[in-house]
Order: structure tokens, then C-alpha cells, then sequence
């Protein structure tokens, strides 16, 4: 074992009902990053010489996520070893995605089965460094269907938006179609209830069926969001806490010059 939060008397106790899953999507091949085929997965890239996936871990861990599911794809051999080498086989396991080239909306769906698994999830990208205090506002919120947003947010048609009016979520992506008062930036992570992430693979199979895997998955969980009943999903606003989303050259060097050093220490 690498660090002690995964230690089996730290874990919470497996005979009991599972509080909170997290399921993760890490199987795209980053290509944005401009690296060779052999390029570890974005999720194994490491800062401070900390993988994005042991930090993943730690945090999930110390918040008290049960488990984590992670759909894999590109390289995913290399990540069920960093799994072993941080001593998070017990902790962590992964979902192969042999469609993963087709696009991140076929990992959600092979994710389908850990959505209908009767415990409320935590979705996750893993490709975003951020501190711990954002999951903690996710996780020990009073909203069981629940979106990150910062406010914060930079102009263009890169970031994933999360619209509100009146303060309900009125519509979600990177070019929003609906009016709206206010929007901000979505982390890359939600909170769903037992009933909500159920749902989850209703709005996901149309895309599949009609063979349209280049879309974001993002559209799917849209859908799904606007189908709500008005106060059924919520927002955490954690604008001013550190993080980034990794899809490109310059957010690697951004996450080491300048997210990094605003972090609190990891969980050990």
C-alpha cells in the first residue's frame, strides 16, 4: 500500500449497504494532447509525481465514496497497473470499453449497468485536477441530484455550461439553445440519486442506436437534465476553489504552474 487511506481497516465496511459509488469515464485516447499512440491515458498523468488517478483515489476515499468503476479503453492496461502499484486493486475496478474509439458517449454506455445498480453515483471525468473541497461540497451536499458550477468561467465554445434561470437548471453544454439569466462552467462532475442515475442509459440509447457516438456525452446527460421536474437537479457552486480540466498542452502546463501550488495536502 502507497498511501493508508486504502488500508482495509480505513475502508468503509463492505458488509454494509454501499453509501456512494463513483464511476469514471477514462477511456479516450487524449489525442488533443498531441502525443504518440503509446502516450499513457490522460488519467495517469502525474503532477507533483502524483498520477490524476491516485489523486482521484485519495479523494474519494477521504470523502467516503464506497467504490470507484472506471471505463477504460485507450491503454487501459496501463491504468489496472497503476491501480495495482498504488494499492487500490481492492478499492478501484475498471470496465473495458472495446468502442472507446468511437467516442466518450460508448464509455458512458458500457457504464450502464453501474448506473442501474441501486446506489447513488458520482460522475466523473478524469481528465480535471482539482482540490478535495470541490468533491466534499458534491458529496456531503443536501441536493442528491447535484452539478458543480463555477461562475468563473472563460468565454468560448470549449466549456461544458451549466444555465440557470431563476436559479433552476434550464440547460446544459457547450451551446446552450435555451434562455437563461445566469450560467457557469461545469467541473466535469455530478451527483445522482438511486432514481436519477437509473435513468442515466434511457437517455444515453438513443444516441447509440442511431449510431450518432461522435457526440459528447454531455447531450445525453442534457436531456435528461431538461426532462427533470423543476428543482429535481441543483448546482454546488464552488467558484474560487482551484481545478482544470486537462484536454490540451497548455492545460497541463496551467495545472503545474498554477492549480498545483493552490491545492490542499492530499489525504493520506
Amino acid at each position: 500500500m502507497l498511501f493508508g487511506c486504502l488500508t482495509e481497516t480505513c475502508l468503509v465496511d463492505r458488509t454494509k449497504v454501499l453509501r456512494m459509488k463513483a464511476v469514471m469515464l477514462a477511456a479516450g485516447l487524449g489525442s488533443r494532447l498531441g502525443k504518440d499512440e503509446g502516450f499513457p491515458p490522460k488519467v495517469l498523468l502525474r503532477f507533483d509525481g502524483v498520477s490524476l488517478l491516485e489523486r482521484h483515489v485519495r479523494i474519494l476515499a477521504d470523502v467516503g465514496v464506497d467504490e470507484l468503476v472506471i471505463g477504460v479503453g485507450y491503454n487501459r492496461e496501463m491504468i489496472e497497473d497503476e491501480l495495482q502499484q498504488i494499492g487500490a486493486e481492492d478499492y478501484a475496478r475498471t470496465v473495458f470499453n472495446p468502442d472507446f474509439a468511437l467516442g466518450a458517449i460508448t464509455t458512458l454506455w458500457s457504464l450502464r449497468d453501474e448506473c442501474q445498480s441501486g446506489q447513488p453515483i458520482v460522475m466523473m471525468d478524469g481528465d480535471v485536477l482539482y482540490d478535495q473541497r470541490l468533491l466534499k461540497e458534491l458529496v456531503d451536499g443536501e441536493r442528491e441530484n447535484c452539478l458543480l458550477f463555477d461562475s468563473a468561467i472563460e468565454p468560448g465554445e470549449e466549456p461544458v455550461k451549466v444555465c440557470l434561470s431563476n436559479g433552476e437548471i434550464v440547460d446544459f453544454g457547450k451551446a446552450p439553445t435555451i434562455m437563461h439569466d445566469r450560467f457557469g462552467e461545469w467541473v466535469g462532475f455530478t451527483r445522482f440519486s438511486v432514481d436519477q442515475a437509473a435513468r442515466i442509459p434511457d437517455y444515453v440509447a438513443p444516441y447509440i442506436e442511431r449510431g450518432e457516438t461522435d457526440r459528447i456525452y454531455e447531450v445525453a446527460i442534457r436531456d435528461q437534465l431538461v426532462d427533470a421536474d423543476a428543482g429535481v437537479f441543483g448546482i454546488a457552486d464552488i467558484t474560487g476553489m482551484p481545478w482544470i480540466e486537462i484536454d490540451f498542452q497548455e492545460d497541463v502546463d496551467e495545472a503545474a504552474a498554477n492549480i498545483l501550488p493552490q491545492l490542499e495536502p492530499l489525504p493520506e
